[in-house]
């Protein structure tokens, strides 16, 4: 599968970034050091911002605001950075353009936003992802590889943990509703896009949440059903920083994935049998991988990932949809 291969194997692409925050910084670096991409273009709303992320990457053009960035012909794939409340906006601004788009996630605010991104890019004939960059991880195909040679028998339980410290802040985009803030949007989809990939869409979903001032989920708690009793047991929080592992138990034993089990990491699987191994990675960024299959998809002419859908998208969109409504978080214009 690509997300085993060496990113660098991938053909070369031609990136225009859209927004120039934190984690556009991180996927800059491993573009420009782990493929054969180019970063052609950023823009922002801020002449500044652009002209100092462009310094910091190589990159030689800016532009100030988006509609030129997405219509500048040196562009062959937008990635979109922005807060979630602008993805819906900012993806049919690119698609509208001819543009491939990659999304960060969570894809957007909600499952009928989404629906809106991949119906544009179905008529335009364009290459969308979201930007589930752990999905491409060679540690997670290996894990794939475990779970199917049987090795710990039949899934029984999966859980994954994400948490970080952040202290208050009501002007940041974590404690805004208008930004779709709070722990789930932000942290939480890596758990539960995790459990979707391994066990698929659940049966039901029962969630309990706490809300931060600001009225966005500060905390939340998840037990995702399956047939035969399966569970899935997710929890994220903005108030701790929190192991970040997972692990998946079966009928013949379990696997332990290593904080922070969304990067680049290790895994130890512990069999009845008493057999123990263990899975290492060297230290990387990571994002080079989801890049490398936007190159490949691209180059052969598809609209989506094998490896990440729309419909697995739009599934992990549904889970977090019913998790917000049960613990009351609504974002303005929804």
């Amino acid at each position: 599968m690509s997300r085993t291969e060496d990113p660098r194997t991938a053909p070369p692409i031609r990136w225009g970034i859209l927004g120039a925050g934190g984690i556009a910084g991180v996927f800059a670096d491993a573009v420009n050091a782990h493929t054969r991409a180019q970063l052609v273009a950023v823009g922002s709303r801020n002449r500044d911002r652009a002209e100092r992320f462009a310094t910091s990457h190589g990159i030689p053009t800016t532009h100030v605001g988006y509609r030129d960035l997405v219509e500048d012909p040196q562009v062959d794939v937008v990635y979109i950075a922005t807060p979630h409340s602008e993805h819906l906006e900012n993806a049919l601004l690119a698609i509208a353009a001819g543009k491939h788009v990659l999304v960060e996630k969570s894809f957007t605010r909600n499952t009928g936003e989404a629906e809106q991104v991949f119906a544009a890019a179905r008529a335009a004939g364009v290459f969308v992802m979201e930007a589930m960059w752990t999905r491409f991880l060679p540690h997670v195909a290996a894990l794939h590889q475990v779970v199917d040679a049987g090795e710990v028998g039949e899934i029984v339980n999966l859980t994954a943990d994400h948490g970080q410290f952040f202290p208050f802040n009501p002007t940041s985009r974590l404690f805004d509703p208008a930004l779709a803030g709070g722990a789930l949007l932000d942290l939480g989809v890596y758990p539960v896009s995790f459990a979707h990939d391994f066990l698929g869409a659940p049966e039901s979903v029962h969630a309990t949440g706490a809300l931060t001032e600001t009225g966005v989920d500060g905390q939340v708690s998840m037990v995702l059903t399956y047939p035969g009793g399966v569970q899935a047991t997710l929890s994220t929080t903005l108030w701790a920083k929190t192991p970040t592992t997972a692990t998946i138990s079966g009928t013949e034993g379990f696997v332990e994935v290593a904080g922070s089990f969304y990067t680049p990491t290790s895994f130890r699987v512990i069999r009845r049998d008493g057999r123990v191994w263990t899975f290492d990675l060297p230290a990387t960024k990571g994002l080079q991988y989801e890049a490398a299959e936007v190159a490949r998809r691209v180059a052969a002419g598809d609209v989506e990932s094998p490896l990440l859908t729309w419909d697995d998208t739009l599934a992990v969109m549904r889970t977090l949809d019913e998790v917000r409504a049960q613990v009351g978080v609504t974002y303005p214009g929804e």
